[in-house]
């Protein structure tokens, strides 16, 4: 089984320029105008451009909003070192919403993007919460 992540951004260009500068992805392609592929984490992230008010056709067909969200679902961002990450995100635009949190072996940062979604930057001491390899 694969798996894709899916970010919808109110516009394409500014959320390419983002995740690159803040996260060094990479653009590798673009699958439409209303849809980028970004590379260079372990698994593919498509950027869709979808605008805030907009209506979505799954869940009841709610409107879109870009406002600053949460949900129980969010990336992680497994870094090298989290405080070198952290820098390059805050550079590049984004929000630290919480201080460092050491945790079962990880520094954990929080943060939300320019679009409104959470994100955290998370360093291990061994490969995974508890020392094991992912």
């Amino acid at each position: 089984m694969r798996l894709l992540v899916n970010i919808d951004v109110p516009e394409i260009e500014p959320a390419i320029a983002f995740y690159r500068a803040a996260l060094g992805l990479e653009s590798s392609r673009m699958v439409s105008s209303d849809v980028a592929e970004l590379t260079g984490a372990s698994t593919a992230i498509y950027l869709l451009r979808n605008e805030a008010g907009s209506v979505t056709s799954f869940a009841g067909s709610r409107q879109r909003d870009c406002a600053r969200h949460w949900t129980l679902v969010h990336l992680d961002f497994v870094v090298d070192d989290v405080a070198v990450a952290a820098e390059r995100a805050l550079m590049a635009g984004t929000k630290q919403e919480g201080e460092c949190v050491c945790w079962n072996g990880s520094k954990c940062i929080t943060f939300a993007d320019p679009f409104g979604h959470g994100f955290c930057l998370i360093e291990f001491e061994e490969g995974t919460y508890d020392g094991g390899v992912a």
